[in-house]
């Protein structure tokens, strides 16, 4: 097949692109740079941002299937930017896939779409959207969900998947900035309780969305549907932390704040960062506060069933692969 993968220069759209090659796929990688590790791999590579609707339209022609990883991600920002990258990109990747005649579209969600603040312990798909949020990324992800999930008909398969807390070796966002304010002395516990989250390997996140794919189209069991992935082994959120700090050849975090306080402060801090126009992100926000102490791991049984999806790569495997690979970036040969 031909296959469009919207921020294929990414982390987890990188890693998509790389198992669809190595098994024979023509692919078309759809981001704002050119990269050389995808040139290197034969990817043909397309320019241009996802609110260019002529730019995604472009990139799609030709081709079976589209993977719509590309997003803004991060907790802070102006909400026009979130929309049009989130939301309004979302619109072309769908109105492309119809003018083109594309069946098929496998689109990266987020867990935090149902986020309400509260523990979500062991919740299955059944559970609705969130109706309220504290930061701009949830909110538009939802809403660009929304319009995915009203796309699916009989001529245009659509699915959605929410991989929670994508890390690995080559990760540009979690694992350095874990690595960063660790360095700096400035990680905090927040609360007492030790929660168990889920998080999912940059492998197996890469194969829920291939193996998607693969069973996608008009009338199939994913169709229409919306799925959590994960690595199916929910930890407690600071074990998770400290191995990966461990995997930097860093100790763990033993400084604690109440809860309260962190949500206080960052209610406080971003109040502050609007009204005097910081462009960057608050060391502390309300949504941060409230991962970091509740509980939030799903049920991935549903995706089990509908597409064969079973996580191939456990914590542990992970966290050695990811100490494997950054002590090679520190002792390179």
């Amino acid at each position: 097949m031909k296959i469009l993968v919207t921020g294929g220069g990414g982390f987890l759209g990188g890693a998509i692109v790389k198992m669809l090659k190595e098994r024979g796929d023509d692919v078309v990688s759809f981001s704002r740079g050119k990269y050389n590790h995808l040139a290197a791999m034969g990817v043909e590579q397309k320019q241009g941002g996802l609110a260019d609707a002529d730019a995604v339209l472009r990139a799609a022609e030709g081709c079976d299937l589209v993977f719509h990883v590309a997003a803004k991600a991060g907790i802070w920002g102006p909400y026009e930017e979130y929309h049009d990258a989130n939301v309004k990109g979302t619109q072309n990747v769908l109105d492309a896939c119809r003018k083109h005649g594309i069946q098929k579209l496998v689109y990266t969600s987020s867990p935090s779409v149902v986020f309400n603040g509260t523990d979500m312990e062991g919740v299955d798909e059944s559970v609705p959207l969130a109706s309220e949020f504290v930061t701009h990324y949830p909110k538009t992800k939802a809403e660009a969900e929304r319009l995915v999930m009203a796309a699916n008909s009989d001529s245009l398969a659509t699915t959605a998947l929410r991989p929670h807390l994508i890390w690995g070796p080559g990760d540009n966002h979690l694992v350095p900035r874990i690595l960063e304010k660790g360095a700096k002395g400035q990680l905090r516990r927040i609360g007492r309780r030790n929660c168990k989250v889920d998080s999912v390997y940059i492998d197996n996140a890469a194969d829920a969305h291939v193996l998607a794919g693969d069973v996608l189209k008009p009338g199939s069991a994913n169709a229409g549907k919306a799925y959590f992935i994960s690595n199916g082994e929910p930890i407690p959120v600071w074990d998770l932390v400290d191995g990966i700090l461990a995997a930097g050849g860093q100790g763990p975090v033993t400084r604690v704040v109440p809860t309260w306080f962190a949500y206080g402060a960052g209610a406080l801090l971003e109040a502050i960062y609007s009204v005097c126009g910081i462009k960057s992100e608050p060391r502390m926000t309300r949504f941060v506060a409230k991962e970091l102490s509740s509980a939030h791991w799903f049920d991935i049984s549903a995706a089990e069933r509908d597409f064969g999806y079973r996580p191939k790569v456990s914590n542990d495997e992970g966290l050695a692969k990811l100490k494997a690979a950054l002590d090679a970036q520190k002792n390179p040969v």
